[in-house]
Formats: structure tokens, C-alpha cells, sequence
């Protein structure tokens, strides 16, 4: 034991066009916009779900990293374009009424609301990105 106490501030995740990673993450999921900094070309965007202030996503530009060489891009680039590189875990306490928000909205389904094997029930979808994003039911409301 440390002696003291550890949180998770933030999450990277990457985006490949900011405004429609903006639109899905505001607008879709309805979190709020806590930062959008810009710097040459680049934007990062911090937004995160309205009423948890210390819980946040940063979306960042994946190619901003120094030294990152030409081949190193590319195939970054491309596990993104597969939406095979980056994803993130989200709870809900109503799985099929946030599914079927997420699907109305035009969200790229990529699993229904299922019962797994291993005790969850969760669906995913993909962000503008291709992100993964798999959305748990909360286990005190199954």
C-alpha cells in the first residue's frame, strides 16, 4: 500500500476529424465540452459526462506524438481506420434505452444489447474514429 489515493483524471482516445468526434461525443453520448484546445492544426478536446467532473476523455490528435516516424504513423493510422486500436468501457443503468438512443442517433452499431457468458450484459458501438466503445449494464439494475 502506497499511502495514498489514486483516480483516474483522464482517458486518450484517438480522433481523425475533430467536429464529427466533437458531434458524437456532445451531441450523441450528450456529454459536455470541458476543454478544446488547439495548437498549429491540431485540436484536443476534453469532454466528459455532465455531473461527473473528475471523470474525463481527452480526444487527441494520434499523430501528434514527436518522433513518430512515417511508418509508425501509417500503421497507427491504420489499427484506427480498422477501429481495432483504441476503445473504452462505459456503464449505464438501462442498456436498452441508451442502445436504442445510440442506434436512433445514427451511431455505427457494431454489437446489440447481448447477454455475455461471463456475467454482463453490454452492445458496442464506434466513434467517428472507429474507437470501440462497449456500454455495460450496471450490475445492481439487471
Amino acid at each position: 500500500m502506497l499511502g495514498m489515493t489514486l483516480t483516474i483524471h483522464s482517458s486518450f482516445l484517438p480522433h481523425l476529424d475533430p467536429e464529427a468526434s466533437l458531434a458524437f461525443y456532445r451531441d450523441v453520448l450528450g456529454w459536455e465540452v470541458r476543454l478544446d484546445v488547439g495548437y498549429e492544426n491540431m485540436r484536443w478536446i476534453t469532454v466528459g459526462p455532465v455531473g461527473q467532473p473528475d471523470t474525463a476523455i481527452v480526444l487527441h490528435p494520434p499523430t501528434a506524438s514527436e518522433g513518430l516516424s512515417d511508418a509508425d504513423r501509417d500503421a497507427l493510422l491504420e489499427l484506427i481506420a480498422k477501429g481495432s486500436y483504441f476503445g473504452v468501457n462505459l456503464a449505464t443503468d438501462d442498456l436498452d434505452a441508451t442502445f436504442a438512443a445510440l442506434e436512433a442517433a445514427g451511431a455505427e452499431i457494431v454489437q446489440e444489447p447481448i447477454d455475455q457468458d461471463y456475467g454482463l450484459r453490454d452492445a458496442a458501438v464506434r466513434d467517428p474514429a472507429g474507437n470501440m466503445i462497449r456500454i455495460q449494464q450496471t450490475p445492481h439494475s439487471n
